[in-house]
């Protein structure tokens, strides 16, 4: 079923860097017309690197890995139609023959079974702040999936102790990029530290080269944001107990959650936290091109 473009083709039968990039962040993650703007410069940042991008989601029923630019304003203009699609929408979506922006899990899931080995996002998903059983499905996917997400962390919206140690849990290694704390999405460092880093693309491709041989779980690696781009830790917290207070108030539940703390935020900071979110997923595009590129050499 999986539908791959003819330039994403080529450069994987050539053996050439890919690097795949999800589509929740365009119809689920920033509003018009941001979220085109930021679909488009994504994917020129992977070229600029030397590698092919592959921006994946579902088109009519079909899992696309690379859909092309029309598609991708579709989704940027009309959100709604794209129902917001994790590892497990996947068979449900594309029996209906529907539209699916994919999440980080059904973006692992799609470009691991295109051969893709590298993946750039903004922030993975994890444990909900409050609720210990409520667990993005982004977790077991990376525990089962050979797929490299280079990632500011996970979303600050999330606990962010117990998100690490379910990976570690799960045995995904998490890998800080030129530093050894945890990332945390809009602030530079959450506090949690790592055990292991790398200080360039090289090292993280020897890494994952070295990793791939021992297992088929995925790796995250854990690119902070640029100090410059950051946004203030006890701002952004106070910010993020209002959203979820909110969110509460609302009922807001499940898929909704995280669109609507996304969203409250944006309103919150005056578009600052958008701005944060832009910033760090160029730089974890700009780097997974960088380690695709060394990896694919």
């Amino acid at each position: 079923m999986l539908h791959v473009s003819d330039e994403v083709r080529a450069a994987l039968v050539a053996k050439k860097a890919v690097v795949a990039l999800e589509s929740t962040l365009i119809a689920h993650g920033m509003p018009w017309p941001e979220n085109l703007e930021v679909g488009r410069a994504l994917e020129q940042t992977v070229r600029d690197g030397g590698a092919i991008p592959a921006t994946i989601a579902i088109v009519r029923g079909k899992p696309t890995v690379g859909v092309s630019g029309a598609e991708l304003e579709k989704m940027a203009r009309t959100p709604a139609a794209f129902k917001k699609c994790g590892a497990a929408d996947l068979g449900p979506i594309c029996a209906a023959g529907g539209d699916g922006a994919t999440t980080v899990s059904a973006t692992t899931v799609l470009a691991a079974r295109a051969g893709i080995r590298l993946f750039a996002t903004g922030g993975i998903g994890g444990v909900h702040r409050g609720d210990s059983a409520d667990v993005s499905s982004d977790l077991a996917t990376l525990a089962r999936e050979p797929v490299a997400v280079v990632s500011a962390g996970a979303k600050a919206i999330l606990d962010l102790p117990r998100t690490l140690e379910m990976l570690e849990t799960l045995g995904v290694p998490v890998i800080g990029v030129r530093t050894s704390m945890f990332p945390a999405f809009y602030v530079e460092s959450s506090g949690l530290s790592l055990e292991h880093r790398v200080e360039s693309a090289f090292e993280a491709a020897a890494l994952l080269r070295a990793h791939f041989e021992f297992s088929s779980s995925g790796v995250i690696l854990a690119k902070p944001i640029a100090k410059e781009s950051a946004l203030d830790a006890s701002q952004i917290e106070e910010e993020i107990s209002r959203a979820l207070e909110d969110a509460a108030n609302k009922g807001v539940r499940g898929k909704a959650i995280t669109p609507h703390l996304l969203g409250y935020l944006a309103d919150a900071t005056g578009k600052r936290s958008l701005v944060a979110n832009r910033a760090l997923a160029l730089a974890n595009a700009a780097f997974a091109a960088e380690v695709a590129v060394a990896l694919a050499s």
